[in-house]
This record gives C-alpha cells, sequence and structure tokens, in this order.
C-alpha cells in the first residue's frame, strides 16, 4: 500500500521503493503487532476460561498446560496480512496466492479450533470435513495459478544442485496440491510442544526470503541453481512479515508457553510456505530445510502403518517429539535440539544452491 504513495510523494517517500527497506519495514511492524496485541489477546481468553484442549492420551505432563490460552494462530494471520498489504506491491498477484491460503487455511483452522473449544474435546473439525476443505482450497488456488501463467509456470521444477525443466503439466497440478497440504498438515503435527513449530517456519522462511530476492534479479540467477521469476521479489516483504511475526509470536509462545498457536496458525502458516516454495520451484528444497516436518510426518505414518499391521509401535508416541518426552527429556532441551537441526538443514538447503 505505500509503494502506491511512493507515486504521489517521490520525494518524501524514496526509500519506500526498495524491496530490503520495505522487508525490514515489514518484519518490524508484524513483529511489535504482535508484541502489542498478544496480551490482550491472551487475558480475553483466560477472562472467558477458554484454554487449551489437552488429549487425554498425550504425555501426562501436558495436562499442566490446560490452562493456557489457544488460536494464537490468528495474532499470526493478522499482523502478516497487516504488515504485507502495508508494504508491498499490491498489484503483484504473487502476494495474493500466498495471502489467499494463508487466509483461507487460518479460517479453517479457526473454525477446528473454534469447535475444540465449544464442545471441551479435542475433535473439532472431523477428519474428512478438515481435508476437504484444506484441498479445496489448495486445489483452487493452484487453477487460477496455473490459468494465470497461460500453463507454463508449472513447466519448471527444480532440484538442489541442478536446474531441471520437465513438461508434465498436469501431473504437476497434483504435486503442488500434495505440497500445500502436505505442508500444511505437517506443522500442524509438529506444533505440540512450547515453540518448537514456530522456529524452523522462520527458518524455512529465511531461506525463501534469500530465494525470492535472487530470483526476482536476472544476474543472481546466472550464479544460483534458481529460475528468474520476474517479480517474485514482492514475496520477500511477505516472507519477513512471517518471520516478524513469528519472532513477535515466539516472544510468548517459548516454554513455558503463554499461548499456543492451535490449528488457525499451524494450517495457516504450512499452506503459506507450501504455496511460496510452489511460486519459487523449489518443492524439493523445502523437503530439505523444512526437514523436521518431514521427520515429524514420517514418524505418525511410520507408527500407524506399525501398528496396524504389526500390532506394534515404533515410538513410544508420536509424532516423534512425543517419544523423546517419555523418555525422559526435558521439554526445553527437546525444543533446542529440534531448531538447532532445524538450522543446521536451512545451511544445508542454501548450500545445495549449485555456485558457477
Amino acid at each position: 500500500m505505500l509503494i502506491w504513495l511512493h507515486e504521489y510523494f517521490d520525494c518524501y517517500l524514496n526509500n519506500i521503493s526498495y524491496i530490503p527497506y520495505r522487508a525490514i519495514l515489514s518484519l518490524l511492524t508484524a513483529f511489535f503487532t504482535n508484541l502489542y496485541i498478544a496480551p490482550y489477546f491472551i487475558n480475553f481468553f483466560k477472562n472467558r476460561q477458554k484454554y487449551q484442549i489437552i488429549r487425554q492420551e498425550g504425555p501426562k505432563k501436558h495436562h499442566l498446560k490446560s490452562t493456557t490460552p489457544t488460536m494464537g494462530g490468528v495474532l499470526i494471520v493478522f499482523s502478516i496480512t497487516f504488515s504485507t498489504i502495508l508494504y508491498s506491491d499490491l498489484s503483484n498477484n504473487y502476494i495474493w496466492y500466498v495471502l489467499s491460503i494463508l487466509i483461507g487455511y487460518g479460517l479453517i483452522g479457526f473454525l477446528d479450533d473454534y469447535k475444540k473449544l465449544k464442545y471441551a474435546n479435542t475433535i473439532g473439525l472431523t477428519l474428512k470435513w478438515k481435508y476437504f476443505l484444506l484441498s479445496l482450497f489448495a486445489a483452487i488456488l493452484i487453477i487460477i495459478i496455473f490459468i494465470d501463467s497461460n500453463h507454463i509456470f508449472f513447466a519448471q521444477f527444480t532440484i538442489p544442485f541442478y536446474k531441471i525443466n520437465y513438461k508434465f503439466d498436469y501431473l504437476y497440478l497434483f504435486l503442488s496440491y500434495f505440497v500445500i497440504v502436505g505442508t500444511s498438515n505437517a506443522v500442524n503435527l509438529t506444533d505440540g510442544l512450547d515453540g518448537l513449530a514456530i522456529m524452523p517456519i522462520i527458518f524455512v522462511t529465511c531461506g525463501f526470503t534469500l530465494i525470492s530476492f535472487f530470483s526476482n534479479n536476472i544476474n543472481c540467477t546466472d550464479f544460483l541453481n534458481v529460475y528468474y521469476i520476474k517479480n517474485s521479489g514482492e514475496l520477500v516483504v511477505l516472507c519477513t512479515a512471517i518471520i516478524g511475526s513469528g519472532l513477535g509470536f515466539l516472544w510468548f509462545n517459548s516454554y513455558p508457553a503463554k499461548i499456543f498457536m492451535g490449528d488457525v496458525g499451524s494450517l495457516s502458516l504450512g499452506g503459506a510456505l507450501g504455496t511460496i516454495a510452489i511460486l519459487l520451484h523449489q518443492e524439493i528444497l523445502l523437503i530439505v530445510i523444512g526437514g523436521v516436518f518431514v521427520f515429524e510426518t514420517i514418524s505418525v505414518i511410520l507408527q500407524v502403518i506399525s501398528f496396524k499391521i504389526r500390532k506394534k509401535r515404533v515410538f513410544k508416541m508420536a509424532p516423534i517429539h512425543h517419544h523423546y518426552e517419555i523418555q525422559g527429556i526435558l521439554e526445553p532441551i527437546i525444543i533446542v535440539r529440534f531448531w538447532i537441526i532445524s538450522l543446521m538443514l536451512l545451511l544445508i538447503g542454501i548450500i545445495s544452491l549449485r555456485v558457477c
């Protein structure tokens, strides 16, 4: 929005046209927005005694968190949307692609969290309805992107260390669907400990921030294994809004958490990361730098398959962070170690971009 003002007040707002300048402002605005609003949000839920519903089959220590408010993802979605609209070029379609899935998945998560609070159970939306709604939003967005790009966009597919063009337009529609819905659910599974999910989200977004910036410069793409994507630089402003919002939320979500993000936060952020990965043609890189989410998801899949086939569990409890909890490892130690792993995966992902 402010970039439009630049056209009328050029001499006063000259720096606004520069992406790095707007990106930093976006990060700071999202951060301080969360910092300012969160205490009111927390008190609002506490006054109405609306707290996180704890699974009975979960670790016993988690019952101590039964007086912690949830649905903090509302703050995240709001601050990201506010900062992005304030500082980005709203004529850029990439911005609206990501915001639409962020808000759409946020609404699905909100409905899920609301039903849990209303009926005081952990059921929320039924599995069929949740996946139907997630699939519907993802399918509509992918078709819109496919049509807007004149079917050319989905001909590009990047593998770390290599640059490959595959002509499989319609197959890639299904792959894109699984990236968005899969990432959303992977983040949702990871969000089980205080601050466990939000920091890997920040690290993954940092990686996409760099790639968005380089992809917008045709000279940089000559040196790095990234595609030149015209106007992708505006995604930098949105990515930094996610980073700032994540840091602001972590201020209250770090151990011991004063608020949880709930499904409204995990589904929306996961969907946004998946969408950004598709727009940048970095689906494989998302698997690398988002390895923590992948490990958590695989642990659940292995647990379910093993129990159905062998009637035995691979882990003491899935997702895998609960396995370590039951082994007696303190929650803060598990959280920080997962953060360290996430940072290492980010570095591995960055060096996988081939330098010529």
